[in-house]
Protein backbone atom coordinates (compact mmCIF):
# COMPACT_ATOMS: atom_id res chain seq x y z
CA UNK A 1 0.00 0.00 0.00
CA UNK A 2 1.37 3.25 -0.60
CA UNK A 3 0.17 6.29 1.60
CA UNK A 4 0.66 9.92 2.07
CA UNK A 5 0.18 12.91 4.84
CA UNK A 6 1.70 15.99 4.76
CA UNK A 7 2.64 18.93 6.98
CA UNK A 8 2.92 17.28 10.73
CA UNK A 9 4.48 20.55 11.86
CA UNK A 10 5.57 18.49 15.29
CA UNK A 11 2.54 17.05 15.89
CA UNK A 12 4.49 13.38 17.33
CA UNK A 13 1.33 12.09 19.25
CA UNK A 14 -1.30 13.12 16.19
CA UNK A 15 1.63 11.54 13.65
CA UNK A 16 1.96 8.19 15.62
CA UNK A 17 -2.01 7.81 15.81
CA UNK A 18 -2.32 8.30 12.25
CA UNK A 19 0.30 5.12 12.07
CA UNK A 20 -1.13 3.07 14.38
CA UNK A 21 -4.62 3.46 12.29
CA UNK A 22 -3.41 2.46 9.41
CA UNK A 23 -0.52 -0.24 10.54
CA UNK A 24 2.11 0.25 8.40
CA UNK A 25 3.86 -2.43 7.15
CA UNK A 26 7.77 -3.18 5.81
CA UNK A 27 6.39 -3.20 2.46
CA UNK A 28 4.39 -0.06 2.49
CA UNK A 29 5.31 3.18 1.53
CA UNK A 30 4.54 6.18 3.25
CA UNK A 31 5.11 9.53 1.30
CA UNK A 32 5.52 12.71 3.90
CA UNK A 33 5.13 15.66 1.89
CA UNK A 34 7.23 18.25 3.73
CA UNK A 35 6.66 20.70 6.72
CA UNK A 36 7.45 18.15 9.60
CA UNK A 37 9.27 21.04 11.32
CA UNK A 38 8.36 24.33 12.75
CA UNK A 39 4.95 25.27 14.70
CA UNK A 40 4.26 22.16 17.06
CA UNK A 41 6.04 21.05 19.87
CA UNK A 42 8.23 17.86 18.72
CA UNK A 43 9.70 17.64 15.65
CA UNK A 44 12.76 15.78 16.40
CA UNK A 45 11.13 12.83 17.57
CA UNK A 46 8.81 12.84 13.94
CA UNK A 47 12.68 13.22 12.13
CA UNK A 48 14.47 10.46 14.00
CA UNK A 49 11.30 8.29 13.71
CA UNK A 50 11.52 8.94 9.92
CA UNK A 51 14.95 7.94 9.44
CA UNK A 52 14.34 4.54 11.27
CA UNK A 53 12.19 3.71 8.62
CA UNK A 54 13.27 3.35 4.77
CA UNK A 55 9.98 3.00 4.19
CA UNK A 56 8.65 6.55 4.34
CA UNK A 57 9.97 8.66 1.93
CA UNK A 58 10.49 12.66 2.91
CA UNK A 59 9.22 15.20 -0.12
CA UNK A 60 10.69 18.90 1.27
CA UNK A 61 8.20 21.21 2.70
CA UNK A 62 8.78 25.39 2.24
CA UNK A 63 9.37 24.60 6.39
CA UNK A 64 12.42 22.27 5.83
CA UNK A 65 13.81 25.20 3.24
CA UNK A 66 13.51 27.60 5.21
CA UNK A 67 15.17 25.56 8.72
CA UNK A 68 17.89 23.78 6.79
CA UNK A 69 20.61 26.40 6.46
CA UNK A 70 19.44 27.82 9.74
CA UNK A 71 19.76 24.45 11.81
CA UNK A 72 23.67 24.31 10.14
CA UNK A 73 24.75 27.05 12.13
CA UNK A 74 23.23 25.64 15.00
CA UNK A 75 24.99 21.78 14.94
CA UNK A 76 27.51 23.00 17.24
CA UNK A 77 27.21 24.97 20.60
CA UNK A 78 25.86 28.45 20.12
CA UNK A 79 27.40 31.54 21.98
CA UNK A 80 25.22 34.11 23.27
CA UNK A 81 26.12 36.80 21.20
CA UNK A 82 25.69 34.10 18.11
CA UNK A 83 23.12 36.62 16.45
CA UNK A 84 25.35 39.24 16.66
CA UNK A 85 28.21 37.38 14.57
CA UNK A 86 26.46 36.47 11.56
CA UNK A 87 26.08 38.48 8.23
CA UNK A 88 23.33 40.50 7.70
CA UNK A 89 21.25 38.63 5.21
CA UNK A 90 21.90 35.18 6.83
CA UNK A 91 20.47 37.32 10.00
CA UNK A 92 17.55 37.66 7.74
CA UNK A 93 16.82 34.41 6.57
CA UNK A 94 17.43 33.85 10.03
CA UNK A 95 14.68 35.97 11.39
CA UNK A 96 12.19 34.95 8.50
CA UNK A 97 12.27 31.87 9.74
CA UNK A 98 11.37 32.85 13.28
CA UNK A 99 8.50 34.70 12.10
CA UNK A 100 7.81 31.28 10.67
CA UNK A 101 7.23 29.32 13.75
CA UNK A 102 10.75 28.18 14.18
CA UNK A 103 11.25 28.56 17.63
CA UNK A 104 9.81 25.06 19.24
CA UNK A 105 12.34 23.48 16.14
CA UNK A 106 15.53 25.46 17.46
CA UNK A 107 14.18 24.27 21.09
CA UNK A 108 13.44 20.56 19.93
CA UNK A 109 17.01 20.81 17.99
CA UNK A 110 19.32 22.10 20.82
CA UNK A 111 18.25 19.30 23.38
CA UNK A 112 19.71 16.76 20.78
CA UNK A 113 23.40 15.54 21.16
CA UNK A 114 25.41 17.23 18.64
CA UNK A 115 26.14 14.15 16.74
CA UNK A 116 22.42 13.57 16.69
CA UNK A 117 21.94 17.20 15.03
CA UNK A 118 24.45 16.46 12.59
CA UNK A 119 22.58 13.64 11.90
CA UNK A 120 19.21 15.21 11.06
CA UNK A 121 20.94 18.03 9.22
CA UNK A 122 22.01 15.36 6.33
CA UNK A 123 18.71 13.57 6.53
CA UNK A 124 16.92 16.30 6.05
CA UNK A 125 19.32 17.47 3.20
CA UNK A 126 17.89 14.28 1.22
CA UNK A 127 14.78 15.17 1.08
CA UNK A 128 13.52 14.68 -2.51
CA UNK A 129 11.55 17.42 -3.82
CA UNK A 130 8.74 15.16 -5.70
CA UNK A 131 7.50 11.69 -5.45
CA UNK A 132 5.88 9.78 -8.42
CA UNK A 133 3.72 6.79 -8.54
CA UNK A 134 1.33 4.41 -11.01
CA UNK A 135 -1.17 2.95 -8.74
CA UNK A 136 -4.23 0.88 -10.02
CA UNK A 137 -3.21 2.55 -13.79
CA UNK A 138 -3.54 6.36 -12.35
CA UNK A 139 -0.68 8.43 -12.01
CA UNK A 140 0.02 10.59 -9.13
CA UNK A 141 2.71 13.01 -8.59
CA UNK A 142 3.45 13.67 -4.94
CA UNK A 143 4.64 17.57 -4.21
CA UNK A 144 4.56 19.71 -1.21
CA UNK A 145 2.42 22.73 -2.22
CA UNK A 146 1.94 22.31 -6.41
CA UNK A 147 3.74 23.20 -9.56
CA UNK A 148 4.54 26.97 -10.06
CA UNK A 149 5.79 28.58 -13.70
CA UNK A 150 3.35 24.98 -15.25
CA UNK A 151 3.32 23.70 -18.27
CA UNK A 152 1.43 20.85 -19.43
CA UNK A 153 4.21 20.12 -21.60
CA UNK A 154 6.93 20.11 -18.38
CA UNK A 155 8.01 17.07 -16.87
CA UNK A 156 8.46 16.63 -12.82
CA UNK A 157 11.96 16.56 -12.75
CA UNK A 158 12.22 20.26 -14.75
CA UNK A 159 10.42 22.09 -11.91
CA UNK A 160 12.64 23.59 -9.21
CA UNK A 161 12.40 23.36 -5.21
CA UNK A 162 11.13 27.02 -5.23
CA UNK A 163 8.43 25.69 -8.19
CA UNK A 164 7.39 22.80 -5.41
CA UNK A 165 7.23 24.29 -2.24
CA UNK A 166 5.87 27.93 -2.44
CA UNK A 167 2.66 27.96 -4.88
CA UNK A 168 -0.87 27.95 -4.04
CA UNK A 169 -2.44 25.97 -6.25
CA UNK A 170 -6.21 27.22 -7.45
CA UNK A 171 -8.27 23.85 -6.83
CA UNK A 172 -10.44 24.69 -9.28
CA UNK A 173 -8.27 24.32 -12.33
CA UNK A 174 -7.19 20.54 -12.78
CA UNK A 175 -3.50 20.63 -13.65
CA UNK A 176 -4.15 17.28 -15.80
CA UNK A 177 -6.86 15.47 -16.88
CA UNK A 178 -4.89 11.85 -16.68
CA UNK A 179 -2.64 13.06 -13.72
CA UNK A 180 -2.97 13.57 -10.35
CA UNK A 181 -1.55 15.82 -7.88
CA UNK A 182 -1.31 15.05 -4.41
CA UNK A 183 -0.71 18.04 -2.07
CA UNK A 184 -0.15 19.41 1.06
CA UNK A 185 1.14 23.39 2.28
CA UNK A 186 -2.58 25.08 1.77
CA UNK A 187 -4.69 23.75 4.78
CA UNK A 188 -7.83 22.69 3.37
CA UNK A 189 -9.91 25.10 6.02
CA UNK A 190 -8.21 27.34 3.47
CA UNK A 191 -9.96 26.37 -0.17
CA UNK A 192 -12.94 28.55 -1.35
CA UNK A 193 -15.60 26.72 -1.85
CA UNK A 194 -14.35 23.76 0.19
CA UNK A 195 -17.84 22.02 2.50
CA UNK A 196 -15.50 19.95 4.62
CA UNK A 197 -13.00 22.42 5.75
CA UNK A 198 -10.18 20.80 8.18
CA UNK A 199 -10.31 17.19 5.99
CA UNK A 200 -9.19 16.04 2.87
CA UNK A 201 -10.16 17.59 -0.03
CA UNK A 202 -10.38 15.98 -3.69
CA UNK A 203 -11.62 17.82 -6.44
CA UNK A 204 -10.05 18.38 -10.53
CA UNK A 205 -7.51 15.59 -9.94
CA UNK A 206 -6.31 17.81 -7.07
CA UNK A 207 -5.87 15.77 -4.05
CA UNK A 208 -5.32 17.96 -0.94
CA UNK A 209 -4.22 16.69 2.29
CA UNK A 210 -2.97 19.41 4.83
CA UNK A 211 -5.59 19.47 7.40
CA UNK A 212 -4.36 22.07 9.82
CA UNK A 213 -3.10 19.47 11.99
CA UNK A 214 -1.81 22.36 14.38
CA UNK A 215 -5.48 24.03 14.23
CA UNK A 216 -8.26 23.94 17.34
CA UNK A 217 -10.39 22.72 13.89
CA UNK A 218 -7.91 20.38 12.15
CA UNK A 219 -6.31 17.52 12.60
CA UNK A 220 -2.98 15.44 10.99
CA UNK A 221 -4.15 13.40 7.47
CA UNK A 222 -3.61 10.76 5.61
CA UNK A 223 -4.76 8.72 2.33
CA UNK A 224 -3.94 5.74 1.01
CA UNK A 225 -3.63 6.07 -2.64
CA UNK A 226 -4.23 2.30 -3.50
CA UNK A 227 -7.57 2.38 -1.75
CA UNK A 228 -8.56 6.02 -1.35
CA UNK A 229 -9.22 5.65 2.11
CA UNK A 230 -8.94 8.92 4.69
CA UNK A 231 -7.18 8.53 7.77
CA UNK A 232 -7.42 11.58 10.86
CA UNK A 233 -5.85 11.79 14.30
CA UNK A 234 -8.77 13.28 15.77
Amino acid sequence: MIYAMSDIHGQYEQFLTLLEQFGIRKEDTLYILGDVVDRGPEPMKILKYMMAHSNIIPIIGNHEVMALPNLKLLVPEVSRNFLDKLPPKVYQDFADWTQNGSTSTIQDFRKLPQEERHQVVQYMKSFRPYGKEIVNGQEYWLVHAGLDHFSETKRLEEYSVEDLVWTRIDYEIPYFDDIIVVSGHTPTQNILGNNRPGYIFKANHHIAIDCGAGKSNGRLAAICLDTGKEYYAR
